[in-house]
């Protein structure tokens, strides 16, 4: 065989060895992301003729489907629309789902190896099984109120969060978020109506689509002062009646610190009790520099602060879930790294770089409540198959445990004459007792302030029934924390009797 002969030969086997590569490489590399490709018509199809599992929560159906005449077979609806959007989220036939419709889908499509056998046996069958269902651990009556409540505030505000947990479990009993949306339109066939809706949501200023209950991160404002007492209870140093210095003013550094009426605490001394329930500026603020940044950024952290890995779902897989943002102490530094007093005076009022996400504010109140033990917040009650069989149930767990039962104790008092004779009466309902702190948070210079109550509720046989925490974005007319307590008073009663 002459030399060109060979050379045509070497080249024709190279290339056969090419193809044969790239079509293995195809089938076993890139065969699943071919095949779930969304824009790959025959998958849409096939997703959509088999029926899609059901959300459901309280025995309400939050998301469910309905058959149509189109190509696709079942159309996703949600008939509670903005009640539990930013939890449910959507499943949109061409766009990314979100909420549970995203964390949950390989149980709602049937694709999950927990429903391997429904998929054998439709391979004998030919049926189309439908999907696995979802129960949320949503209490429907306290959701539903919450949502009321909260878009029929007294004060006329248009952005805000509320969050209930059981204490003694982590369950989520209501998640808000305000404003929301109507997912039907973007769960809609036809994508011009799809991309239309997500793209007018996504410029709205509300930011319509945002989460605020895990996602938005704000100056708790007064709140933090439960962080600050917990920290002084646990240093030994501090009972509930030990006098801690106070006053009408105090300067630390460039910061002067005032109460928010000349009538609270002016003396010079008070109690930490009285401090919480009158909440005094100018004693927490002293205390909390004199406890020292570590002593607070550690104590902050134990309840949950600067945790970027936490997600709300199930406990079965805690990498899935909605993911909360962190919530944030700053460094209270200076540049050279010192302790920066006049930051830390203003830290410990939930101030300066202090921020914090709904859902931490009603972990704190949480684990106050369950002797100081805090359980991993979760959505997820139970997975079902296609004909109801239980696959996962709940079994709560200990996420961290921030203080002591002895401390639990102090703060569970403390918190309990807020409400009693404190800044927190709007929250008191009646047949509970109800414990808790208001915030009212500075943010941008000439913008009303931010209004926040976190508390607990116990009814009459001692049993620890909810805790919550409201937060409302520039409420505008002063006493921003007041209409947050009231909301949460409602939520915990919605919560507490189960909607009876």
């Amino acid at each position: 065989m002459n030399a060109p002969l060979r050379r045509a030969g070497v080249v024709v086997l190279v290339l056969f060895a090419l193809v044969f590569g790239k079509l293995n490489w195809v089938q076993a590399y890139k065969a699943d992301d071919y095949r779930t490709d969304p824009r790959n018509n025959r998958v849409q199809v096939a997703e959509y003729e088999r029926p899609r599992g059901a959300i459901e929560a309280g025995g309400q159906t939050l998301a469910s489907n309905t058959e149509t005449e189109g190509e696709l077979k079942y159309q996703r609806i949600y008939p509670k629309k903005e009640i539990y959007a930013p939890v449910i989220g959507y499943k949109p036939v061409n766009l990314g789902a979100t909420g549970v419709e995203n964390f949950e889908n390989d149980i709602l499509s049937g694709s999950s190896d927990k429903l391997f056998a429904d998929r054998v046996s439709d391979m004998f069958t030919g049926d189309k099984t439908g999907g696995g269902n979802i129960v949320l651990s949503l209490i429907p009556a306290a959701q539903e109120k919450a949502w009321k409540e909260m878009v029929n505030n007294e004060r006329g505000v248009k952005r805000g969060a509320a969050v209930a947990i059981d204490p003694t479990t982590g369950a989520v009993q209501a998640m808000v978020s305000m404003p929301s949306y109507d997912p039907n339109p973007l769960a809609s066939h036809d994508d011009k109506i799809a991309v239309a809706e997500y793209r007018k949501l996504d410029s709205e200023k509300g930011q319509p689509l945002l989460n605020r209950a895990v996602a938005s991160t704000l100056p708790p404002g007064s709140v933090f002062k439960v962080i600050i007492s917990a920290a002084a209870l646990e240093s030994g140093a501090y009972k509930l009646d030990t006098e801690v210095p106070a006053g009408a003013v105090y300067q630390e550094g460039g910061a002067t610190i005032r109460n928010s009426a000349d009538e609270v605490c002016p003396g010079g001394e008070i109690t930490l009790k009285e401090a919480l329930t009158t909440s005094c500026n100018t004693a927490y603020s002293r205390m909390g520099v004199k406890l020292g940044r570590d002593v607070v950024i550690d104590t902050a952290k134990k309840f949950g602060f600067e945790d970027e890995s936490l997600r709300v779902g199930d406990l079965e897989d805690l990498n899935t879930g909605l993911s909360v943002a962190a919530s944030r102490t700053g460094a209270i530094a200076n540049q050279d790294g010192s302790v920066d007093k006049a930051a830390l005076a203003q830290s410990s009022l939930g101030q300066r770089d202090v921020r914090m996400t709904p859902l931490q504010g009603a972990l704190i109140a949480a684990t106050v409540a369950n002797d100081g033990k805090q359980m991993r917040p979760y959505l997820v009650q139970q997975q079902l198959d296609s004909d109801r069989r239980s696959i996962y149930t709940a079994k709560p767990k200990v996420l961290r445990e921030p203080v002591t039962s002895d401390v639990a104790g102090g703060l569970r008092e403390m918190m309990i004459s807020v409400v009693q004779n404190g800044t927190g009466k709007n929250a008191k309902i009646s047949g509970f007792s109800v414990g808790g702190k208001t915030g009212t948070a500075q943010n941008a210079e000439g913008a009303d302030d931010h209004g926040w109550f976190i508390g607990f509720a116990y009814d009459k046989d001692g049993k620890a029934v909810s805790a919550v925490c409201v937060m409302l974005e520039n409420v505008p007319g002063g006493h921003a924390s007041a209409e947050a307590a009231r909301i949460a008073g409602e939520i915990m009663k919605a919560a507490g009797r189960g909607g009876d």
